[in-house]
């Protein structure tokens, strides 16, 4: 089974991207790591109360307000949902403290979100499908782009196109708040150029500045080469033999850590000419 990994950075259209493959003619299996995200810190859960651990003492808006269809210890017994909103706040910038805020929450959150990945992967892997998408925002930064046979970037060029879709997107978002959750992310255009350094049929850059037919039609023309290279009679080779599989998984894997090795050495060339 194929991995594909797909990234972005915020208001890209990387969910756009995504709703594409999950709909025919593709019908491709998603894992939205954002999804996962929001599951694993659901009340209840331990990654739910080791963030009211870290962050209630100091954000006192951490849980949603009382309300009449919220009560105080939530609609099921279990706490009120997380105040994305001010959890974000406590997160997103660029100062020291959010920073390390960031890699806290990270730390909770990754671990739980990775193993909840894994099963997905595996029941996908049990069904047949000859490809899943690993719907990543941190596909690079978190090490899953290593298992990914191809890798997709969704990318804008004109940085005021991305700050215009995630106001309209999010409107209860200021100016600043918004810059704060743009900042807190690699560059998008880093991550098409290190995308485009993985080689042919290996990184796919999707630009989006243009309409959806536009993206649409770079869609097809990508998983058309990508079927190309990975058929379906190779994908039913390696669920029936799965020693097979795991060859060629390990494979992939070995080449990515190669490529990662390559671009590390690029980017430390780069900056030894600054």
């Amino acid at each position: 089974m194929l991995f594909i990994g797909l990234t972005g950075s915020i208001a890209t259209g990387k969910s756009t991207v995504s709703s594409i493959l999950s709909a025919p003619p593709y019908s491709l299996p998603i894992i939205d790591s954002d999804i996962t995200a929001r599951k694993v810190v659901e009340p209840g859960t331990s990654g739910y109360n080791a963030i009211i651990k870290h962050f209630g003492p100091t954000t006192p808006d951490l849980l949603v307000p009382v309300s009449e269809s919220m009560p105080e210890d939530g609609v099921d017994g279990k706490g009120r949902p997380l105040n994305r909103p001010a959890l974000g706040r406590q997160v997103f910038g660029d100062s020291e403290e959010k920073k390390a805020n960031r890699v806290v929450l990270n730390g909770i959150v990754h671990p739980a979100v990775r193993k909840e990945t894994y099963k997905a992967i595996l029941r996908n892997y049990i069904k047949g499908h000859w490809a899943v998408v690993l719907d990543v925002p941190l596909l690079f930064e978190s090490g899953w782009d290593k298992l990914s046979g191809v890798v997709m970037v969704v990318a804008v060029k004109d940085p005021e196109v991305q700050m215009k879709r995630l106001m309209e997107r999010d409107p209860h978002l200021s100016a600043e708040d918004a810059q704060n959750r743009v900042l807190s992310q690699t560059d998008v255009r880093l991550k098409a150029k290190r995308c485009e350094a993985r080689g042919k049929g290996k990184g796919v850059v999707l630009w989006n500045d243009g309409s959806r037919e536009e993206l649409k039609a770079n869609i097809d023309a990508c998983l058309a080469d990508i079927r190309k290279s990975s058929p379906p009679w190779w994908n039913w080779l390696c669920l029936l033999f799965p020693p097979l599989g795991v060859a060629a998984g390990g494979w992939v894997y070995w080449q990515n850590i190669r490529i990662n090795r390559k671009w590390h050495r690029l980017e430390l060339e780069e900056k030894a000419k600054l």
